[in-house]
């Protein structure tokens, strides 16, 4: 099934060409390289201030690019964040808000409320960020744990959603969750090897490479070498964060961050390639402070993540952007940098970052930040989220449902609440926006119900803040 309109296409061969540094100069369409980490927290890396990592390829990507400073992830898990990134959308207009938890099935009997359902895949009448690339000419390929759908070639799968070229790590030889296969060859490396040769076999035309890895998810099996160096450089500090598996780990992927980046110099695709670094929720428990909250979470520790952009046509390299940000953004920021048209029927609840990538201090966003997650995962429970300006208000449903709300700004930790002028007024913001309303249409968020109510799924269904 042909999912992109016949009126939105855009051949590869009039693609606009992207402004760079002036109206003045250009150059060609951009490839596109997304390096999504899993479960890596927001202070994880070097250049976000962990002094216990190495990471020096990435932080030097960091040191000349631009790097933002309160980037979210869309949702606090694997899944839903990656609907959110594919599809532009956020978690209630595609439906997928969790992963699967064997902890908390649905309809446990320690839930106060039925969770709200949650699909387990990502539905096929998405036009995906892939799938408008492709329509501009783009050579696409996947590398890694996909999460969207069960199969190797279904509809449901990277191939049925805009991806011809798909490695899995089973296509390599690796088993379910593991990071060394029977030859203790590394799961990052091989990957990375194929991200190469696809790279190299496409150079010669705009490519998008989309690489959402296993690392740094638990439980960690860390080079040898790598896991030698950290337990000797554990012993001489006292920060409990320092975990040296979980350090191992990480540097194995800087190094292969480091291999992609020399690759594009070497091809001479630097100059015309725009390299973004992020992760798909905030980290575990052990590893978020001085943020509360983690992994599964919408306190800040949950959702903040890192996010580099790297992007010649930046206007200011080698900079901070202190402008809140989130995965539902880099859809139409790529669509807009490969000077593609957005598809005609399908939402984009984010907004392209193109405007701070060339200076701009500002984002024209109508809509405030939203997170819904109606669901159990961990120790969580279901709740809704909206940042306005330096406010965050997270909404928690059991209960009866009750509100926090924090001034991001002077309270980075979430320590303390506000006076009740602030919360009154933030309420007042939270009832306009929570509805995720467009200028279309609504978002329906589904909530999760009662226990003494079946949980039903219907068109009509609205998320409603009660302060």
């Amino acid at each position: 099934m042909n999912k992109f309109p016949q009126n939105a296409i855009t051949c590869g061969a009039m693609a606009f060409c992207v402004a760079m540094a002036s109206a003045a100069d250009h150059s060609p369409t951009p490839s596109v390289v997304i390096i999504l980490m899993d479960d890596l927290g927001w202070r994880d890396v070097g250049f976000m201030g962990n002094t216990f990592v190495e990471t020096p390829h990435i932080d030097r990507l960091a040191r000349t690019e631009l790097v933002f400073t309160q980037s979210y992830a869309s949702a606090p898990n694997c899944a839903p964040t990656r609907a959110c990134l594919m599809s532009g959308q956020y978690t209630p207009r595609h439906g997928i808000y969790t992963g699967v938890d064997p902890r908390q099935p649905p309809g446990s009997t320690w839930h106060k409320l039925t969770a709200a359902d949650s699909r387990s895949e990502l539905d096929t009448g998405n036009v995906t960020i892939a799938e408008s690339l492709q329509s501009g000419g783009y050579s696409t390929a996947f590398f890694g744990m996909w999460n969207l759908g069960r199969g190797r070639s279904g509809p449901v799968t990277p191939r049925g959603q805009g991806f011809p070229k798909v490695v899995f790590p089973e296509n390599l030889g690796f088993g379910k969750d593991a990071y060394d296969d029977d030859d203790k060859i590394y799961l990052s490396d091989r990957l990375t090897d194929e991200v190469l040769k696809f790279v190299d076999e496409n150079r010669e035309r705009p490519f998008f490479v989309d690489l959402p890895g296993h690392a740094v998810h638990a439980p960690f099996e860390p080079k040898p070498d790598l896991l030698q160096k950290y337990e000797a450089k554990a012993k001489r500090s006292n920060d409990l964060r320092d975990d040296p598996a979980y350090a191992a780990t990480i540097e194995a992927v800087d190094q292969n961050v480091g291999r992609i980046v020399e690759t594009l110099a070497r091809l001479k695709l630097t100059e015309n390639t725009v390299v973004i670094f992020t992760s798909d929720n905030g980290g575990t428990q052990q590893y978020t402070a001085p943020l509360n909250g983690s992994k599964g979470q919408l306190y800040e520790g949950g959702i903040r993540v890192p996010l580099v952009v790297s992007w010649p046509g930046l206007k200011k390299p080698n900079s901070k952007c202190d402008v809140p940000v989130t995965s539902v953004d880099l859809y139409p920021t790529l669509i807009e940098l490969a000077g593609i048209k957005p598809p005609s029927d399908h939402i984009l609840d984010g907004v392209s970052l193109v405007p701070l990538l060339r200076g701009a201090s500002k984002l024209d966003r109508d809509r405030k930040l939203f997170w819904h997650f109606p669901c159990y995962v961990g120790n969580s429970t279901p709740s809704s989220a909206i940042r306005e300006g330096d406010f965050k208000l997270i909404e928690f449903f059991e209960d009866g449902g009750h509100v926090e709300l924090f001034n991001l700004k002077t309270d980075p930790q979430r320590t303390t609440q506000p006076r009740e002028k602030y919360v009154r007024q933030s309420c007042r913001h939270a009832q306009n926006s929570a509805s995720l309303a467009d200028r279309n249409r609504s978002t329906p968020a589904d909530r999760p119900q009662s226990q003494r109510r079946p949980q039903s799924r219907t068109p009509s269904r609205q998320s409603r803040w009660q302060c």
